[in-house]
């Protein structure tokens, strides 16, 4: 009973968990929104909404932008209750130290969030928009791998018969190519709040060319015909971050691929890993789309917004991955001790050595002979 007890608790655990990352998702989106339309600072004070408390700001004052920023807010202070639900649940009834901790990391990083999102209002600094993106992509991460621990299939993957040679080989892409996600999404970040207007508004090329020309002159001909369509001046550091933002979807595109091809090994094959790793391909597919279509759109907000929740996304199976792979390979390296049937002890099962064998056979022969020898003396004792 008690056991049952546990496992449902464990299982609302989960579902807790999966809506706090949806939740987060979600906000996510609602930040990408309120960069893309510029409306940042359509409510000018903070943690006040024009002098009202927060939550009793009047829902007829929701217009224009003030209603992206206000939602923003609202939806934002609605995961951070969230967050401190689910650390507090995780201390209350997790047994693994490390995912309690997690849970108390992930309730930081929510709040460290806000603080962030705030200084950007008051102290107008792009900077620190860069930083608050950042960190929201971070906070995402954590909740991912929450939500993953708190699973069944966190639990069943031990049951996997999966070689580590092969596990640890989709390890070191996925993670490769996480961190390179992570980074691209914090190359986006940066490009969205340091310029209001594309750096290159062609794809494929850039300015008609692989490689852009940026030299003064050059430079010079591309504000001028920005400037008659009433476009900002860009600089060289600006078409070269958008430059490195093309480049690292390559790179992402090839580790991608790379880890479909390993995921779909015969060792593999029969994992949640191979599902994963299809799904992980679709939404490289529909990103690289959609990083075309924002260029195509000139930013359009809505496509934009879309982009960046996609690549969120990325960065959420790459996760996924990652650490399913790693928990395989933990798992064929270092399998689970029994438990001694009666105790409550872990108890290690070593394997019978060659010597050992020897030995017992060696004392349960003297053993016999022991017995045996008595018999014969009283047998063959001419007395």
């Amino acid at each position: 009973m008690h056991n049952m007890r546990l496992a449902r608790s464990t299982s609302w655990l989960h579902r807790f968990s999966f809506f706090t990352a949806i939740a987060t998702l979600l906000l996510i989106c609602s930040g990408g929104m309120v960069t893309s339309k510029g409306v940042g600072l359509a409510v000018p004070d903070w943690p006040t909404t024009f002098g009202y408390n927060m939550f009793l700001f009047p829902v007829s004052k929701w217009v224009g932008g003030i209603l992206f920023e206000h939602t923003h807010r609202l939806i934002a202070s609605t995961v951070g209750f969230l967050t401190i639900i689910l650390a507090v649940w995780l201390w209350r009834v997790e047994s693994r130290r490390w995912l309690r901790n997690l849970g108390w990391v992930a309730l930081g990083a929510v709040i460290g969030q806000g603080v962030l999102g705030g200084l950007r209002v008051t102290m107008l600094k792009d900077e620190i928009g860069i930083f608050h993106a950042c960190l929201a992509q971070g906070f995402f991460a954590m909740l991912i791998v929450i939500t993953l621990a708190t699973s069944r299939l966190w639990q069943r993957i031990s049951a996997e018969a999966v070689p580590s040679r092969a596990a640890r080989s989709l390890a070191r892409a996925a993670v490769v190519t996480t961190c390179v996600i992570y980074a691209q999404l914090a190359l986006g970040a940066t490009m969205r709040h340091q310029h209001r207007d594309l750096a290159i508004l062609d794809f494929p090329a850039a300015y008609g060319q692989l490689v852009p020309d940026v030299s003064a002159a050059k430079l010079a001909e591309i504000n001028v015909w920005r400037d008659a369509r009433a476009l900002s001046d860009v600089t060289p550091f600006q078409i070269w971050l958008q430059m490195a933002h093309r480049f690292l979807a390559l790179v992402i595109a090839a580790g991608v691929i790379v880890c479909l091809f390993r995921a779909r090994a015969t060792e593999l094959r029969s994992t949640p890993l191979a599902r994963f790793s299809g799904t992980w391909f679709l939404l490289l597919a529909t990103q690289i789309t959609l990083g075309a279509w924002v260029i195509w759109s000139n930013k359009a907000a809505d496509i934009a917004t879309a982009h960046v929740a996609i690549g969120a996304a990325m960065l959420a199976f790459g996760v996924t991955i990652s650490a399913l792979c790693l928990r395989i390979s933990s798992i064929v390296c270092h399998p689970e001790p029994r438990r001694r049937r009666g105790t409550s002890q872990l108890q290690s099962t070593p394997a019978p050595s060659e010597e050992a064998s020897i030995s017992d056979v060696r004392s349960l022969t003297s053993f016999g002979m022991t017995r045996s020898t008595p018999l014969m003396s009283q047998t063959f004792n001419p007395s």
